[in-house]
């Protein structure tokens, strides 16, 4: 009784899911998406399946595993006729939920979809699939990690190229290999140092793994130590590397891990990017040549904008969350001072600014323009500089069209008219290599963090490492400790370690059917 109060509401529902589970349930659900389409995608996932393809298409033989077959599909109560489609057999464990599946493939019409799933609801030990369920099931029996199903989560919400190409990435393991690789490399330094501590009294295990040794060296032969007992460094052909090398060398790879500009989240999540500048400067006007609607008012008034207006956008592949804010200036309204209030918050959480000043009224020379800018935005803000309403300049704004070019000290810079759309293409190529930059290559290089989940633990197992140096000089029981909080840290973000907790977080997102 005291175990059941102290679990959480979540979870309680992690464990009916177990029992569930153990009672062997049978899930189903369609994992096409709904709404009218040619067709729909209904699948099963558990013991069940088997007799639940058999009953639907009235036929005791399967079809042959992982091959489409064409069949009729019945109501098993009526024998009514509900469609005729295709329907494929996955016997379990080769199958993406690791048990036995099925799948009916049906024209996608609301009539035939939901009189497939009422025969399905009437069929004993069937039930319809949680959010997730299926991915969940998937990660319970090995078939993928919790990096990998954060992936696949991703890789359905992908908007852009490159947030397909980094959430595939992840969802086929780089990710999840690469921290592996760094638990197995703390496993074997804790067993090492546990070793040291256990027999180093007894002359068996020597100063060296600790603090000398600086990898496999060879010693003419070709042997492998025993995985559970690390050999003698001076009568092994094969030494381990120092644990204190090994310690430092992990510390410094997940210190440069984390240090990756947040590059990963700003794909995953967009660019958060704000339009801000003096009032009456063309920033709503902006907003609706971008996204290429009314999405803000515009007018003639100056202090129009009064609220925050946010649209998301596509540019170059990469995600762009762009807003639109009220003109900067002491406001004597108390309306507006609340929006140039909500604008300025919007500007130190921004990625990037997209600051717009008007091409008539600023000064051509580079240090005249970085003053108005420095004026606009706080220091080693990231921005474009956009030159509204060039179509006013007289002679083609030449001065102002050379400093632009010129760069440092401005920042990318470019000359626009939002009434004919001069300059347009222009913006949106500062704008790609912008996020470019924010957002990096998402197939070059080790695969970058994607969620805050992963850097809360990889901060924490950075600190234990960082304690182990200072623990190792006084008491060795307490640097290993440090070294097993290290390994459960990597552990919770791939689900190897207490992975509880954090399911129902991982998975609460996931579309029903998947």
């Amino acid at each position: 009784m005291a175990l059941r109060r102290a679990l959480s509401a979540a979870g309680r529902r992690w464990a009916q899911r177990l029992c569930s589970a153990a009672r062997g349930d049978t899930i189903f659900a369609v994992s096409s998406g709904h709404g009218r389409c040619g067709v729909a995608v209904i699948r099963t996932s558990g013991p069940g399946s088997r007799g639940a393809l058999q009953s639907l298409t009235g036929r005791p033989e399967l079809p042959p595993p992982r091959i489409l077959a064409l069949r009729r599909i019945r109501d098993p109560a009526t024998a009514e006729p509900l469609d005729r489609g295709l329907v494929v057999w996955f016997p379990g464990p080769r199958s993406f939920t690791g048990e036995d599946c099925a799948e009916l493939h049906v024209h996608g019409g609301p009539a035939v979809v939901s009189g497939v799933l009422r025969a399905l609801g009437r069929l004993p030990g069937l039930r319809p699939a949680e959010p997730g369920e299926f991915t969940r099931r998937a990660f319970r029996r090995g078939k993928l990690d919790l990096t990998a199903a954060e992936g696949l989560g991703d890789l359905i919400r992908a908007e852009t190229e490159a947030q397909r190409r980094q959430a595939l990435r992840q969802m086929e393991g780089e990710l999840g290999r690469l921290y592996q690789r760094w638990s197995e490399t703390l496993t074997q330094a804790l067993a090492h140092l546990e070793a040291y501590i256990d027999f180093s009294e007894d002359d068996n295990v020597e100063e060296e793994v600790l603090s000398q040794g600086e990898g496999w060296q060879d010693g003419g032969g070709a042997g492998t130590p025993h995985p559970c007992c690390p050999p003698h460094p001076a009568t092994s052909p094969c030494s381990p590397p120092a644990v204190d090398a090994t310690v430092r060398a992990l510390e410094q790879e997940i210190g440069a891990h984390l240090r990756d500009g947040r590059r990963g989240e700003l794909l995953r999540g967009g660019v958060r990017a704000v339009i801000a500048g003096p009032p009456n400067v063309g920033k709503s006007s902006l907003l609706n040549l971008l996204c290429q609607r009314p999405a803000a008012i515009v007018s003639p008034v100056a202090g129009t904008t009064r609220d925050v207006v946010e649209v998301a956008l596509n540019v170059g592949g990469y995600p762009l969350v762009l807003s639109d804010t009220a003109g900067l200036r002491d406001a004597t309204d108390p309306v507006e001072q609340e929006g140039v209030s909500r604008a300025r918050d919007r500007l130190r959480q921004a990625d990037l600014v997209l600051a717009v000043l008007d091409a008539a009224a600023v000064p051509t020379e580079p240090a005249g323009l970085g003053a108005a800018l420095g004026s606009l935005l706080p220091p080693a803000t990231p921005c474009i500089l956009v030159l509204n309403k060039a179509d006013l300049l007289r002679g083609g704004g030449g001065a102002l069209r050379d400093a632009c070019a010129r760069g440092d000290p401005l920042p990318p810079a470019t000359l626009l008219s939002c009434k004919t759309g001069e300059g347009l293409n222009h913006l949106l190529e500062l704008l790609a290599r912008q996020l470019a930059r924010l957002c990096g290559d998402p197939l070059a290089g080790s695969p970058s963090l994607t969620q805050s989940r992963h850097s809360l633990h990889l901060g924490d197992c950075a600190a234990a490492l960082a304690r182990y140096g200072r623990e190792r000089r006084r008491d060795l029981g307490l640097a290993a400790e440090r070294l097993r909080l290290a390994r459960r840290h990597l552990g919770r973000i791939t689900g190897h370690v207490g992975a509880e907790d954090v399911l129902d977080i991982i998975f609460r997102d996931f579309c029903v059917g998947k």
